[in-house]
């Protein structure tokens, strides 16, 4: 076993553009964690979750700003992705708690930037003639 590491430099996020989320597992954490009544997990496993929901909430945001960017300048759907970007930053920004509050906030953002990423997508993309 090597105690060596490579460091990947990707400035651009060219790596993370080709790579398709792994949405359904996320999707289904959201949902388990949403759903959540009165849960007793300790605050470790909170934090644990609301990593994993972090981690995946900055994926789907660099998605969503990819996707934003595309637009023509003049397209509300990029202003109205960069209000739920800002917003998403702001709430990324927040330190971790090891409560179930925390967690359920990371997996409504994942929720909403999901939404936004799945508006942005299916909708057709108008350029100037």
């Amino acid at each position: 076993m090597s105690d060596t590491h490579t460091v990947l430099h990707d400035p651009h996020g060219l790596v993370d553009a080709q790579l398709p989320l792994d949405r359904a597992p996320y999707e289904a954490l959201v949902t388990a964690v949403l759903a959540w009544q009165d849960p007793n997990l300790t605050p470790r496993d909170y934090q644990q979750i609301a990593l994993q929901l972090t981690g995946h909430a900055r994926a789907v945001a660099a998605d969503v700003q990819r996707h934003a960017a595309a637009l023509p300048k003049n397209d509300g759907r990029g202003a109205l992705a960069d209000v739920i970007l800002r917003e998403a930053a702001g709430r990324l920004s927040q330190p971790i708690q090891g409560t179930a509050r925390c967690a359920q906030n990371r997996a409504r953002l994942v929720r909403a930037l999901y939404e936004r990423l799945d508006r942005l997508a299916a909708a057709p993309v108008h350029r100037a003639v």
